[in-house]
């Protein structure tokens, strides 16, 4: 019923109507059908408008759309698997560091504990640094500073403590695997690494590899960003990419790098350091780990405790069109 209200109101109504028009212009469904179908979709089984749209339930019958992980089917899980008092160290960046800072492979500071001498130490032999804000995502407010750019370190330090630019932690530049330079040289690529607990034990749900697009430096999908499925098994990229504007490429659209059979570079180390962090805070159990990999190894970006259900259920992905809610109940009993 809330759904509805606030969907029913404002900015979100707006929305609902452009997935609407989109719907039409796919399979040129009756418009007025398919915002009634939207609200019982929403009903039944807990799907957002854009869940609709996305997943393609206007091609779909009932039992199809009962096997699809959703907006509040999600968030119900996330609900259940989380304790919201222990998210802060997930959400703020200077937390995570500090908890998982045997799994970053690279330095960084808390500003709000850092002075002029310390920063000097840090900058030191370094061209390039991040600052991130610690809340944040999507790659929103993050800069990447080149000490060239500044007078002095002083200066650069002035404009690293203003509380004008927000930002909560600096870290050094990530040198990453030549392999994923091939894919894409301006951003980080990572991997989506979710991780379920279970009784004590870390089950990985899915793998997908993310690259950034358009010379960008992120590689968010809401900046441009593409991302594909990994066979864990092989390391291998198994499937098209998509973007969120539902676009789909068979090649790396900033590189023409062929997508399909891409070799990624340590995927079953990057999946095995997800589950072993996935351990630490045994209150919360459900998390979509962002994983970049250096030229030796992995290392872990940040945690997202508001994993995406999405990646892996996606039409070019699910053929047969059977979704993820049947595997979530089956691992974790408890979950209706």
């Amino acid at each position: 019923m809330n759904y509805f209200l606030r969907v029913l109101s404002g900015v979100r109504l707006k929305k609902m109507f452009k997935v609407i028009d989109r719907v039409h212009e796919k399979c040129g469904q009756n418009r007025f059908y398919t915002f009634f179908d939207i609200l019982n979709c929403a009903r039944k089984y807990g799907a957002g408008y854009y869940d609709y749209l996305i997943f393609g339930f206007y091609d779909m019958n009932a039992k199809q759309r009962d096997t699809y992980m959703t907006r509040m089917r999600n968030k119900r899980l996330i609900e259940l698997m989380n304790d919201p008092e222990y998210t802060y160290i997930f959400t703020n960046k200077n937390e995570f560091h500090k908890h998982f800072s045997q799994y970053l492979h690279r330095e960084f500071r808390d500003i709000a504990d850092m002075d002029l001498e310390d920063f000097r130490g840090f900058i030191a032999g370094k061209d390039v640094i991040f600052a991130k804000p610690n809340v944040g995502e999507s790659g929103k407010g993050i800069e990447r500073l080149k000490t060239a750019d500044f007078d002095s370190v002083e200066k650069m330090y002035d404009y690293i403590k203003d509380p004008a630019h927000n930002f909560g932690v600096i870290e050094e530049q990530i040198i990453q695997h030549p392999d994923l330079n091939t894919l894409y040289p301006c951003s980080i690529n990572s991997y989506r690494i979710v991780t379920l607990v279970v009784d004590g034990v870390a089950h990985c749900v899915y793998a997908t590899s993310k690259s950034g697009n358009g010379g960008k430096f992120v590689d968010n999908m809401e900046n441009s960003g593409i991302c594909c499925p990994i066979d864990q098994e092989t390391g291998k990229i198994c499937g098209c990419a998509h973007t969120s504007a539902l676009i789909n490429y068979d090649v790396q659209p900033y590189t023409k790098v062929p997508l399909m059979g891409f070799q990624l570079p340590f995927v079953k180390e990057a999946v095995e350091m997800a589950k072993q962090a996935a351990l630490e805070i045994p209150q919360i159990r459900y998390v979509g780990w962002d994983v970049c990999v250096m030229p030796d190894g992995p290392a872990i970006i940040e945690g997202n405790v508001y994993p995406g259900y999405d990646f892996w259920q996606l039409p070019e992905h699910t053929p047969d069109k059977i979704g993820l809610y049947a595997y979530y109940r089956k691992m974790v009993p408890e979950y209706k």
